[in-house]
């Protein structure tokens, strides 16, 4: 989670691991509609809020004090309820809004220092317009026309014009549907038809407003899991407004939460379900399926001990012991994983002449399980629920990086209830209880397998 005031100050572990210049800036961002905005940002520097300012003065809060860094390539998402302000600091971002106060800088360029000439210059280059909740396309044009308008706009020679359209076309899966009018089109197709139309500008920044809000449910997540295939090909930097926490958690990388004008969390999906800031942000994941958001990454423990395949089969046995395990990850000199062994195998190979008994005979050795860092919650409870061994969280090397117990996935998935501890139900530090998912109520806490 990060700090609000000096977003640069805090990354997640996820965002030290791949490093992303930033592309948009935001630093203390006020847009007041009404008379006397000085007023009104005085005010509210004062602890005044925004339902006071509107019932004292008629002065409407659009967004408040924002500051927050979007880095390039990420899918950017601003969520809250109605009124929270996230349309409204979209529409600040290429300055659709005048900003009252504040600075949007975009690779090094102050949005809002630039004169308007500047600025429709610095559109065209940097943003690829916008897609928006109702499809803003126009009936009389054909597909084909309707892709290119924005092309055209800019002053795009005709054959090159109709080249890029239909590159876009094609790449959001309309190909043969170019001659083709809005009327004749369902209305995801007609999304798709904006969506189109932005990527034929091919400039670097997208901006979406509750961009899927009006279609069907089956045709929403449709579009989202495009959205998603496209951007890893594009890998453009996509600001997204949505008020649905779901298609939030699902598009992006990370989440921007607004409420009453001001942005209260900025974090990663995880971050945002596991580490709310405050009520009103609880208040919102309350009820999502963690499993869909967690992965093996957020619920792996230390590995208490392991056995180095060097190991005599005594040396394994007294780790164990030492740690109160009844079985043991074995590795190599570079941590690979190379197996699980149990004290009740050791113990009875002990006794086998036919094996070494200078080292653990790889005889002894049992495949173990193990899952990548960023395997879904929801896969590691299947591989839990068929086995009884601890799961080996690995990286891309193989090499091991924790391990995920039973008892590890049941805190995970328990919710938080206040005034109680987490030890009083023997989770690390989660602070949770409650009836877990059907699929995870076989899973039965099992502390000796680390």
């Amino acid at each position: 989670m990060e700090t609000i005031t000096d977003p640069s100050t805090t990354r997640s572990s996820a965002e030290k691991r791949v490093e992303k210049n930033v592309k948009i800036k935001v630093r203390e961002l006020y847009k007041i509609f009404g008379a006397h905005p000085k007023r009104a940002i005085d005010m509210l520097a004062g602890g005044a809020s925004k339902a006071e300012l509107q019932a004292e003065l008629g002065i409407a809060v659009g967004v408040q004090d924002v500051s927050l860094d979007i880095r390039e390539g990420e899918t950017f998402v601003l969520m809250g309820l109605s009124g929270s302000g996230k349309s409204t600091l979209l529409r600040l971002l290429n300055r659709l809004h005048e900003p009252t106060s504040g600075q949007i800088i975009v690779d090094d360029i102050e949005i809002t220092a630039l004169s308007r000439r500047e600025l429709l210059r610095v559109r065209r280059e940097k943003f690829s317009g916008m897609v928006f909740q109702q499809f803003a396309i126009l009936p009389h044009r054909t597909v084909v026309e309707n892709v290119g308008y924005g092309l055209e706009v800019q002053g795009v020679a005709p054959d090159e014009r109709n080249e890029r359209a239909m590159n876009a076309i094609e790449l959001v899966g309309l190909s043969g549907w170019e001659s083709n009018y809005p009327p004749q089109l369902s209305g995801g197709m007609q999304q798709r038809v904006g969506l189109a139309r932005a990527l034929a500008v091919d400039a670097d920044i997208l901006l979406m407003d509750e961009a899927f809000s009006a279609l069907d449910p089956l045709i929403r997540r449709e579009m989202q899991d495009e959205l998603l295939e496209l951007q890893s090909r594009m890998n453009k930097t996509i600001v997204f407004v949505t008020h649905d926490l779901d298609e939030a958690l699902k598009l992006g990388d990370r989440i921007a939460i607004m409420n009453a004008a001001r942005v209260v969390q900025v974090g990663t999906p995880e971050e945002v379900v596991t580490a709310p800031a405050d009520d009103y942000v609880e208040a919102f994941v309350e009820g999502v399926d963690r499993t869909d958001i967690l992965t093996a990454s957020s619920i792996m423990q230390p590995v208490k001990e392991t056995a180095h395949v060097r190991d005599g089969p005594r040396t394994a046995l007294t780790k164990m012991r030492r740690s109160g395990l009844s079985g043991i990850l074995v590795i190599d000199s570079e941590r690979r994983l190379r197996g699980y062994v149990t004290s009740e195998r050791i113990i009875a190979g002990l006794e086998d002449e036919t094996l070494e008994h200078d080292r653990i005979d790889s005889r002894l050795l049992s495949e173990a399980t193990s899952v990548a860092a960023d395997t879904p919650l929801q896969e590691v409870i299947t591989l839990a629920s068929e086995g009884s061994v601890p799961i080996a969280v690995t990286d891309a090397a193989g090499r091991v990086r924790g391990v995920v117990v039973k008892g590890a996935i049941l805190a995970a998935l328990a919710r938080p209830e206040s005034g109680r501890k987490s030890e009083d139900f023997g989770g690390p530090g989660n602070g949770a209880t409650a009836a877990a998912p059907n699929d995870a109520k076989a899973l039965v806490t099992d502390g000796q397998h680390a």
